[in-house]
């Protein structure tokens, strides 16, 4: 399915004065709003190709129908979103998930949508049915050589499915660990993934970039591998300039102040990206922005102010993807939402006034720093978002559109109720 133009711009008009109402209203009490909007329309955000359909627990799923069957009926859902926000031109494949069995065929069709291929990613955290060794006990770090050696090769296949596809970077997340205190011996642990992260480090590309994700816990609970920033970052340090640490929002223990551990990666030119979700307890993958807005907006306004102060692109400098799992959401709305939480999070960042936080911060006035901050975050910016996506080619309320022009019912229509998705 794809949503022609005109219904979109047909929807538009009939919002377009109360629109335009508001915009005038923001645009009298903000300056430079001009200069947002355009960085705006250039912020793209990744949508990964297991998203697509419905996630679960370890309980159950409940699948909503019209899931995406293929490799190429994904590039067409997140088409599909492209084609509403503007914001998630952008698709980022899992291996062994979705292996395109055309590269060609693949590139010229995401093309035909708009779209190109984020970072691909590898997949050594579950035993596929084709494989010789498990990786029960592990993988980057098994102490058998043999499945150590297995699971570098699937990383360097992966790679090479990346270029083909013209991305550009490997992101890497293990489940290494151990579940009981004896279970492993720590430092040879490091040692394991250190030596096979090599390997996989040497056979990337000159302009390619890996990202090592962490994970406090699950699904070994006693220890992990990488199992927090500083861990990801002795990594990658080792490693080289090619490396870098990302930070899944849901990966951490509860509290944990994610804007500091921003900005300090940001600081040491070691911060690759982010998997943005939201989390009430755990890695809870929920909708961007629906538990914690308030972190959402503090971890961006750390990354416009030390990306500033690095001269750094905000487009294009860092990896940005959504990194979520649907149980009770239709996923096509759900991925509407969060784009729209990211985009809210980041339009609110860029209207911090810098030059009066340095100058607060600079006579320890700890009320007008705060101040300063919730002004900013307390102001209703959906008007320069929804301006950015007007001018950018998409819809003033996508969700609205979405469900207007009855986007699942048609996909169930051409798909039918029971498929489902691979991944998740």
């Amino acid at each position: 399915m794809q949503i022609e133009k005109y219904k979109i711009d047909s929807l538009n008009s009939d919002l377009a004065a109360s629109h335009t109402k508001k915009l005038d209203f923001i645009k009298s009490e903000i300056d430079g709003i001009e200069a947002i909007i355009s960085k705006l329309i250039n912020f793209q955000i990744a949508i990964p190709s297991w998203a697509l359909g419905t996630g679960g627990t370890r309980f159950g799923r409940f699948p909503g129908g019209g899931e995406p069957r293929s490799l190429e009926e994904k590039i067409e859902d997140v088409g599909l979103l492209h084609a509403l926000n503007q914001s998630s031109g952008a698709i980022s494949l899992h291996i062994p998930w979705d292996i395109p069995q055309n590269h060609q065929a693949i590139r010229t069709l995401a093309t035909q949508h708009g779209l190109k291929f984020d970072a691909v990613n590898s997949n050594t955290f579950q035993d596929q049915k084709d494989q010789e060794h498990t990786y029960k006990f592990g993988s980057l770090q098994n102490v058998n050589k043999a499945i150590r050696k297995q699971a570098i090769e699937h990383n360097i296949k992966v790679i090479k499915q990346g270029i083909e596809l013209g991305s550009e970077s490997l992101t890497v997340w293990l489940s290494d660990g151990s579940c009981f205190p004896g279970q492993l011996n720590f430092r040879q642990a490091y040692q394991n993934t250190l030596e096979s992260l090599q390997e996989i480090y040497a056979a990337m590309p000159s302009n390619w970039k890996m990202f090592l994700e962490y994970k406090a816990f699950e699904p070994n609970f006693y220890s992990t591998t990488v199992g927090d920033w500083g861990m990801s970052y002795s990594y990658v340090q080792k490693l080289g300039e090619k490396a870098f640490t990302l930070v899944d929002l849901g990966h951490h223990l509860p509290n944990a102040n994610i804007e500091q551990i921003v900005a300090l990666l940001l600081m040491e030119g070691k911060l690759g990206g982010f998997h943005f979700n939201d989390s009430k307890y755990g890695d809870d993958d929920l909708t961007a922005g629906a538990i914690k807005p308030y972190q959402l907006f503090l971890i961006f306004s750390e990354l416009v102010d030390g990306m500033d102060a690095r001269g750094m692109n905000h487009a294009t400098d860092l990896g940005w993807m959504i990194d979520a799992s649907h149980n009770v959401k239709d996923p096509l709305e759900d991925l509407l939402q969060s784009v729209e939480g990211i985009m809210t999070a980041y339009a609110q960042a860029l209207l911090v006034d810098r030059k009066a936080l340095k100058i607060a911060q600079d006579e320890n006035d700890v009320v007008r720093c705060q101040e300063i901050l919730q002004d900013a975050f307390r102001t209703d910016v959906r008007a320069i978002v929804a301006e950015a996506r007007l001018r950018a080619g998409g819809a003033l309320n996508p969700l609205q559109v979405f469900r207007n022009l009855r986007v699942r019912e048609h996909l169930i229509g051409e798909r039918g109720s029971l498929t489902v998705a691979t991944g998740l």
